[in-house]
């Protein structure tokens, strides 16, 4: 009788386990806003660690193309999916999921602002079924880097997406950082991509630089925005390290590649059973500075030798 009354309690603790605890194969569906360098580089990231640990997963991969909307379709169309964890690459995305999915863990990163986007409570305790990385760029340190280039500068331009929480976030941060150092934040906005090409024109004669924060809208689109720098002698500044073989003079930034390896270290921990309300919220703190001389001379400055003995790649 002892017997079978220690059965039943194993065999009722098996059936209210998790299910990523049971299977041997796994399932992630993966919704990201828009394809570009950086995004990709996390998403490669993410599945590179998983194979190299040997982990046996299938990817459905969804991109909502810049829309929002489709986003949230595509996060219903996951819901039905049921995978064993859902992968959200930044912010939109990852608010579409977690407004329709509540019981599977989603990991969210590429996230700049993860509380003010309402997606966890606190970053030390998420309490939901949501946690992962934030991106959130270091603003002081890359405004710090634009002076070297431009010293005395005082009107610095900057292009985004009003519609990304991330990007709004960053603007705040960047306005009091410039404020401290005397510099004027000069903002053009965009709704959509095709509005990047006349955003940029808009900065013409307004700013001294332009710095590109990490918006997905419009770095999906960095090519224009080089063009119209290359054309004015408009210095461009981004804050991602992909985008400097795509024009930007110089990036202090994530590596987004490295970021999507740490969060595949994160869903590994969820499947072996952690849980997602009390796993705090990751940052990558290794920065790589990226410095392009050719992308310089078009814009008509030259990188500081201060700059290149520090720099961590010489992108040619």
């Amino acid at each position: 009788m002892k017997k079978i009354t220690v059965l039943l309690v194993i065999l009722s603790l098996v059936v209210a386990a998790p299910a990523v605890f049971a299977a041997d194969k796994y399932t992630v569906s993966v919704n990201q806003i828009v394809e570009h360098p950086a995004l990709d580089a996390v998403r490669n990231g993410f599945q590179d660690v998983l194979k190299e640990k040997g982990y046996d997963v299938t990817y459905n991969v969804h991109i909502a193309q810049g829309n929002i909307s489709t986003a949230n379709l595509i996060a219903k169309q996951i819901l039905g999916e049921k995978p064993d964890l859902v992968l959200a690459i930044a912010t939109p995305t990852a608010q579409a999921c977690a407004q329709v999915i509540k019981k599977t863990p989603i990991l969210i990163t590429a996230v700049t602002d993860p509380v003010g986007a309402g997606l966890v409570a606190s970053l030390e305790k998420p309490g939901a079924n949501v946690t992962g990385m934030t991106d959130m760029s270091p603003v002081d340190r890359q405004v710090e880097l634009i002076q070297e280039f431009i010293p005395g500068i005082k009107k610095l331009g900057i292009i985004y997406n009003s519609g990304e929480a991330n990007s709004v976030s960053i603007l705040d941060v960047l306005k009091k950082e410039c404020a401290a150092r005397g510099i004027e934040v000069e903002e053009a906005t965009v709704t959509n991509a095709s509005g990047v090409t006349q955003a940029a024109k808009s900065l013409v004669g307004r700013a001294e630089a332009i710095y590109i924060p990490t918006d997905n809208t419009v770095v999906s689109v960095f090519e224009a925005i080089t063009k119209v720098s290359v054309e004015n002698k408009l210095p461009l500044f981004a804050a991602d390290v992909d985008s400097v073989s795509r024009g930007a003079i110089a990036a202090l930034a994530i590596d987004y590649y490295q970021m999507g390896r740490q969060t595949a270290l994160m869903a590994e921990r969820i499947f072996k059973g952690a849980g997602t309300a009390d796993m705090p919220v990751e940052t990558l703190l290794d920065l790589k500075l990226y410095v392009n001389p050719a992308n310089a001379k078009d814009m008509g400055v030259k990188v500081p030798d201060s700059v290149t003995k520090r720099a961590d790649e010489i992108v040619k």
